[in-house]
């Protein structure tokens, strides 16, 4: 397996479950200062010019929530997804779409009016309504890792690598400041072995 990887962004993700996984794979560095992810051949395997891309045999796949569904299924006998059917299922595939639907978006409203846009674009009442939406869309995971150490309960998972990972970027941007608990449970993930390795380089 390739893993096309542009560090501090969402490729993290799958390259945290792959080392989760321990299964071999290429890391395949790009550098978008040089247009690597715009040059013909990997335009080729993702139009869109974004990572991550994982390629896997005669399998091609972009976004980082569906390569971690799709290496966390491949790989069912190490435990990062419940089993199709299980009664675990059904949370698992909720907190992989929350993840991205209602944790992501904020933060990115949020990052693009503070650091991505010029200056003179960037609206101080759009930061602020992003903020808001951040801490009601985090209100249900508030409520599911009370007294929990993940969002499954006890069991770690691929949900985990991508809600950890948005709220990491949060983090970042000053969002957890009021959210202890959130915090200590990007902490908690975070101090993972696997993780770390994905981080070390």
């Amino acid at each position: 397996m390739k893993l096309f990887y542009v560090p501090r962004t969402r490729a993290g993700r799958p390259r945290w479950l792959l080392e989760e996984l321990e299964v071999p794979y290429e890391l395949v560095r790009l550098d978008p200062a040089h247009g690597d992810n715009k040059k013909a051949d990997y335009l080729e395997l993702n139009p869109t010019g974004h990572v991550p891309t994982l390629v896997d045999g005669d399998v091609v796949l972009f976004e980082s929530a569906a390569i971690c569904l799709y290496l966390a299924d491949k790989y069912p006998e190490k435990g990062m997804a419940p089993a199709i059917g299980a009664r675990e299922r059904g949370a698992y595939l909720q907190w992989m779409v929350h993840a991205v639907a209602d944790i992501d978006s904020p933060i990115s409203g949020v990052d693009r009016h503070t650091n991505r846009l010029p200056p003179e674009q960037r609206i101080p009442a759009v930061i602020e309504l992003e903020r808001r939406r951040f801490q009601a869309n985090v209100a249900a995971l508030r409520r599911a890792l009370a007294g929990r150490p993940y969002v499954l309960g006890e069991t770690f998972s691929a949900a985990d690598v991508m809600v950890a990972s948005s709220l990491g970027w949060g983090k970042l941007l000053g969002l957890l400041a009021e959210e202890p608990a959130l915090e200590e449970y990007v902490r908690r993930c975070v101090s993972r072995p696997a993780a770390k390795r994905s981080r070390a380089d």
